[in-house]
């Protein structure tokens, strides 16, 4: 565990074994952690492989949801729910240290599963991070509390910050978006269905060149996916949808846009159901 909220009896003893990655001592007598400074496994660990967390409705946690709680000094408020939340900034990751502890919510924390601390959210709460630097995107499960530090608005788990490429600088500037489960299920069984055989060809272009204000749905890595998407989108909603390519630090990325649009009402109505069908990043950009 990094950062637990308990009952008040035994809130100060938390305190003093949490405070320790913050800079106070650890690794000896009275510690709760028997590694001094938090590191990575002792040589690099190939995570590729993990898939990211699969959004499931699922029960507030017993554990971690007491709000307000107090950390050094500092008062926090849990959100009544995590819909609409979307926010960007730091974003950090913790490993070795805390391997094996528990979470806020009583799991035991596995730095090689894709989960999170957040010092909000309801825990558990499943959230979309994007590396803003180079594009790259995870899907990971909130079960801890943190990082309670400047500027920082989430603390990933060791794999998730490699999946993302942000191990060796340690940080890096992310958005976090909170996923509706049962959206989202609703909207992989629908892109998992084979695609209509009567969609038209001229809704989904993935080169066209019309200019005007979008609708970005996501960006993918894979070309293929982009455009799964896209024929999905068209299908359910009827409009007009495109892939465009864009270069991200040397990386190519596909993203998947709805429009043009005439009107902010029109588009704003679409971002929400796009919201609610799974897609909580969506979000207006002009094109080209």
């Amino acid at each position: 565990m990094k950062w637990m909220v308990l009952p008040v009896v035994a809130f100060a003893l938390v305190i003093t074994g949490c405070a320790s990655k913050k800079g106070a001592s650890s690794g000896g007598n009275g510690s709760r952690y028997s590694i001094k400074h938090d590191h990575g496994p002792s040589s690099p660990v190939d995570v590729s492989h993990v898939k990211d967390a699969v959004p499931i409705d699922e029960p507030k946690s017993r554990g971690g949801n007491r709000s307000p709680y107090t950390v050094l000094g500092r008062t926090y408020s849990i959100l009544d729910d995590s819909d609409g939340y979307r926010e960007r900034g730091g974003a950090s990751w913790y490993g070795n240290k805390f391997h094996g502890h528990l979470t806020s919510n009583g799991e035991t924390y596995d730095m090689y599963k894709m989960t999170a601390a957040h010092k909000s959210l309801p825990i558990p709460t499943y959230v979309k991070v994007t590396n803003l630097d180079n594009g790259k995107q995870v899907i990971v499960r909130v079960n801890d509390r943190g990082p309670f530090h400047p500027g920082r608005i989430i603390d990933l788990s060791y794999a998730a910050a490699s999946k993302l490429g942000m191990l060796a600088k340690g940080t890096a500037r992310v958005e976090v978006e909170a996923i509706n489960p049962r959206a989202w299920q609703s909207a992989s069984r629908a892109i998992a269905a084979p695609p209509s055989s009567d969609v038209s060809a001229a809704r989904t272009v993935p080169t066209a060149l019309t200019s005007g204000r979008f609708i970005q749905v996501g960006a993918y890595s894979q070309a293929g996916s982009a455009n799964r998407v896209a024929r999905q989108l068209s299908d359910l909603y009827g409009r007009p949808t495109k892939v465009a390519d864009v270069e991200r630090t040397g990386q190519t990325l596909y993203r998947v846009l709805v429009g043009p649009f005439a009107s902010v009402n029109e588009m704003e109505r679409m971002i929400y159901q796009l919201g609610q069908s799974g897609y909580p990043g969506a979000h207006p950009v002009d094109f080209p």
